[in-house]
Protein backbone atom coordinates (compact mmCIF):
# COMPACT_ATOMS: atom_id res chain seq x y z
CA UNK A 1 0.00 0.00 0.00
CA UNK A 2 2.80 2.37 0.93
CA UNK A 3 4.61 1.59 -2.32
CA UNK A 4 1.50 2.40 -4.33
CA UNK A 5 1.10 5.71 -2.51
CA UNK A 6 4.72 6.64 -3.19
CA UNK A 7 4.36 5.74 -6.86
CA UNK A 8 1.27 7.93 -7.10
CA UNK A 9 3.12 10.82 -5.48
CA UNK A 10 6.03 10.42 -7.87
CA UNK A 11 3.70 10.46 -10.89
CA UNK A 12 2.04 13.60 -9.55
CA UNK A 13 5.44 15.23 -9.05
CA UNK A 14 6.57 14.39 -12.59
CA UNK A 15 3.31 15.68 -14.02
CA UNK A 16 3.64 18.90 -12.07
CA UNK A 17 7.16 19.38 -13.43
CA UNK A 18 5.93 18.85 -16.99
CA UNK A 19 3.12 21.34 -16.46
CA UNK A 20 5.50 23.99 -15.10
CA UNK A 21 7.87 23.58 -18.03
CA UNK A 22 5.00 23.79 -20.52
CA UNK A 23 3.63 26.87 -18.76
CA UNK A 24 7.05 28.50 -18.84
CA UNK A 25 7.32 27.90 -22.59
CA UNK A 26 3.89 29.42 -23.15
CA UNK A 27 4.54 32.42 -20.89
CA UNK A 28 7.95 33.05 -22.47
CA UNK A 29 6.50 32.94 -25.98
CA UNK A 30 3.14 34.64 -25.49
CA UNK A 31 3.34 36.66 -22.30
CA UNK A 32 1.01 36.40 -19.33
CA UNK A 33 -2.06 38.07 -20.84
CA UNK A 34 -2.16 35.98 -24.02
CA UNK A 35 -1.26 32.68 -22.37
CA UNK A 36 -4.10 30.30 -21.55
CA UNK A 37 -4.43 27.15 -19.51
CA UNK A 38 -5.75 25.45 -22.63
CA UNK A 39 -2.49 26.21 -24.46
CA UNK A 40 -0.49 24.82 -21.55
CA UNK A 41 -2.58 21.64 -21.38
CA UNK A 42 -2.40 21.07 -25.13
CA UNK A 43 1.37 21.44 -25.09
CA UNK A 44 1.73 18.28 -23.02
CA UNK A 45 -1.35 16.39 -24.21
CA UNK A 46 -3.30 16.92 -21.00
CA UNK A 47 -6.95 17.80 -20.60
CA UNK A 48 -7.75 21.14 -19.07
CA UNK A 49 -9.61 19.35 -16.29
CA UNK A 50 -6.55 17.29 -15.41
CA UNK A 51 -4.45 20.45 -15.38
CA UNK A 52 -6.83 22.01 -12.87
CA UNK A 53 -5.96 19.17 -10.51
CA UNK A 54 -2.44 20.58 -10.26
CA UNK A 55 -2.96 24.31 -10.81
CA UNK A 56 -6.40 25.90 -10.51
CA UNK A 57 -5.53 29.07 -12.41
CA UNK A 58 -3.05 30.79 -14.70
CA UNK A 59 -2.06 32.96 -11.78
CA UNK A 60 -1.14 29.93 -9.66
CA UNK A 61 1.09 28.65 -12.47
CA UNK A 62 2.87 31.97 -12.76
CA UNK A 63 3.22 32.14 -8.98
CA UNK A 64 4.86 28.71 -8.86
CA UNK A 65 7.43 29.78 -11.47
CA UNK A 66 8.18 32.95 -9.53
CA UNK A 67 8.67 30.92 -6.35
CA UNK A 68 11.18 28.77 -8.24
CA UNK A 69 13.18 31.84 -9.23
CA UNK A 70 13.50 32.73 -5.55
CA UNK A 71 14.80 29.24 -4.82
CA UNK A 72 17.33 29.60 -7.65
CA UNK A 73 19.01 32.48 -5.84
CA UNK A 74 18.98 30.61 -2.54
CA UNK A 75 20.47 27.44 -4.00
CA UNK A 76 23.18 29.30 -5.92
CA UNK A 77 24.31 31.14 -2.84
CA UNK A 78 24.39 27.92 -0.85
CA UNK A 79 26.48 26.29 -3.59
CA UNK A 80 29.09 29.06 -3.82
CA UNK A 81 29.18 30.65 -0.37
CA UNK A 82 31.27 27.98 1.33
CA UNK A 83 33.22 28.66 4.55
CA UNK A 84 36.54 30.28 3.72
CA UNK A 85 35.62 31.06 0.11
CA UNK A 86 36.95 34.31 -1.32
CA UNK A 87 34.17 36.91 -1.18
CA UNK A 88 34.85 38.13 -4.70
CA UNK A 89 34.71 34.59 -6.03
CA UNK A 90 31.42 34.00 -4.22
CA UNK A 91 29.89 37.11 -5.81
CA UNK A 92 31.08 36.16 -9.27
CA UNK A 93 30.05 32.53 -8.83
CA UNK A 94 26.50 33.43 -7.79
CA UNK A 95 26.08 35.92 -10.63
CA UNK A 96 27.55 33.69 -13.32
CA UNK A 97 25.62 30.71 -11.99
CA UNK A 98 22.38 32.65 -12.36
CA UNK A 99 23.38 33.83 -15.84
CA UNK A 100 23.99 30.23 -16.84
CA UNK A 101 20.62 29.19 -15.46
CA UNK A 102 18.88 31.97 -17.38
CA UNK A 103 20.43 30.74 -20.61
CA UNK A 104 19.47 27.10 -20.15
CA UNK A 105 16.36 27.05 -17.94
CA UNK A 106 13.17 28.07 -19.73
CA UNK A 107 11.31 28.14 -16.42
CA UNK A 108 13.66 30.76 -15.04
CA UNK A 109 13.61 32.75 -18.29
CA UNK A 110 9.83 32.83 -18.16
CA UNK A 111 9.98 34.85 -14.94
CA UNK A 112 11.81 37.59 -16.87
CA UNK A 113 8.82 37.87 -19.19
CA UNK A 114 6.44 37.70 -16.24
CA UNK A 115 8.32 40.53 -14.55
CA UNK A 116 7.36 42.84 -17.41
CA UNK A 117 3.77 41.83 -18.16
CA UNK A 118 2.18 40.19 -15.12
CA UNK A 119 0.63 43.03 -13.09
CA UNK A 120 -1.48 40.67 -10.97
CA UNK A 121 1.72 39.30 -9.44
CA UNK A 122 3.68 42.54 -9.50
CA UNK A 123 4.10 42.64 -5.73
CA UNK A 124 5.37 39.07 -5.52
CA UNK A 125 7.80 39.70 -8.37
CA UNK A 126 8.98 42.90 -6.73
CA UNK A 127 9.67 41.02 -3.50
CA UNK A 128 11.70 38.34 -5.31
CA UNK A 129 13.77 40.92 -7.19
CA UNK A 130 14.26 42.94 -4.00
CA UNK A 131 15.51 39.84 -2.19
CA UNK A 132 17.90 39.07 -5.06
CA UNK A 133 19.18 42.63 -5.06
CA UNK A 134 19.63 42.45 -1.29
CA UNK A 135 21.65 39.23 -1.65
CA UNK A 136 23.92 40.81 -4.26
CA UNK A 137 24.31 43.98 -2.19
CA UNK A 138 25.47 41.95 0.79
CA UNK A 139 27.91 39.97 -1.37
CA UNK A 140 29.31 43.18 -2.88
CA UNK A 141 29.87 44.61 0.60
CA UNK A 142 31.74 41.47 1.62
CA UNK A 143 33.85 41.58 -1.54
CA UNK A 144 34.74 45.19 -0.76
CA UNK A 145 35.60 44.37 2.83
CA UNK A 146 37.46 41.10 2.28
CA UNK A 147 38.59 40.98 -1.35
CA UNK A 148 39.63 44.52 -2.17
CA UNK A 149 36.71 45.45 -4.41
CA UNK A 150 36.63 49.24 -5.04
CA UNK A 151 34.25 51.18 -2.78
CA UNK A 152 31.47 51.79 -5.27
CA UNK A 153 28.02 52.06 -3.64
CA UNK A 154 27.14 48.37 -3.03
CA UNK A 155 23.46 48.72 -3.87
CA UNK A 156 24.29 50.53 -7.10
CA UNK A 157 26.66 47.72 -8.10
CA UNK A 158 23.96 45.15 -7.29
CA UNK A 159 21.46 47.05 -9.46
CA UNK A 160 23.96 47.15 -12.30
CA UNK A 161 24.56 43.41 -12.09
CA UNK A 162 20.84 42.68 -12.17
CA UNK A 163 20.25 45.03 -15.10
CA UNK A 164 22.97 43.32 -17.12
CA UNK A 165 21.84 39.82 -16.10
CA UNK A 166 18.27 40.35 -17.19
CA UNK A 167 19.02 42.81 -19.98
CA UNK A 168 21.33 40.50 -21.92
CA UNK A 169 18.41 38.13 -22.40
CA UNK A 170 16.69 40.84 -24.44
CA UNK A 171 19.78 41.79 -26.46
CA UNK A 172 19.81 40.97 -30.19
CA UNK A 173 21.74 37.88 -31.19
CA UNK A 174 25.47 38.54 -31.20
CA UNK A 175 25.33 41.63 -29.01
CA UNK A 176 25.91 39.76 -25.77
CA UNK A 177 29.17 38.26 -26.95
CA UNK A 178 30.15 34.63 -27.24
CA UNK A 179 32.13 32.64 -24.69
CA UNK A 180 35.81 32.59 -25.53
CA UNK A 181 38.02 29.55 -25.78
CA UNK A 182 38.20 29.41 -21.99
CA UNK A 183 34.40 29.29 -21.79
CA UNK A 184 34.22 32.76 -20.24
CA UNK A 185 31.71 35.32 -21.44
CA UNK A 186 33.69 38.42 -22.52
CA UNK A 187 30.96 40.83 -21.43
CA UNK A 188 30.97 39.46 -17.89
CA UNK A 189 34.75 39.15 -17.78
CA UNK A 190 35.06 42.83 -18.67
CA UNK A 191 32.38 43.85 -16.17
CA UNK A 192 33.90 41.93 -13.28
CA UNK A 193 37.38 43.17 -14.18
CA UNK A 194 36.17 46.75 -13.95
CA UNK A 195 34.09 46.21 -10.81
CA UNK A 196 36.92 44.45 -9.02
CA UNK A 197 39.39 47.20 -9.81
CA UNK A 198 41.55 44.75 -11.75
CA UNK A 199 43.80 45.62 -14.66
CA UNK A 200 41.84 45.64 -17.89
CA UNK A 201 43.33 43.75 -20.82
CA UNK A 202 46.04 45.72 -22.63
CA UNK A 203 44.63 44.97 -26.06
CA UNK A 204 41.14 45.16 -27.43
CA UNK A 205 40.22 42.52 -29.96
CA UNK A 206 37.49 42.55 -32.54
CA UNK A 207 36.73 39.94 -35.17
CA UNK A 208 39.80 38.00 -33.93
CA UNK A 209 42.14 40.92 -34.67
CA UNK A 210 44.03 43.30 -32.42
CA UNK A 211 42.46 46.68 -33.06
CA UNK A 212 44.22 48.68 -30.34
CA UNK A 213 46.86 48.23 -27.72
CA UNK A 214 48.80 49.94 -24.96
Amino acid sequence: MEGTHMATQERARRTREKVLTAAAEVFAAQGYDRATLTAVAERIGMTKGALYGHFPSKRSLAGALIDESRLAWTSLRAAHDAPGADAGDVLEGVVMGFVGRLRTDVRLRATVRLATDCPVLARVLYDVLAEACGTLTELVRRAQRDSGFPPYPPRLVAHLLMIVMYGLLQAPAGCAGDPGTSGEDPVWRLLFTVLSGGQAPGTVRGENEVVSGP
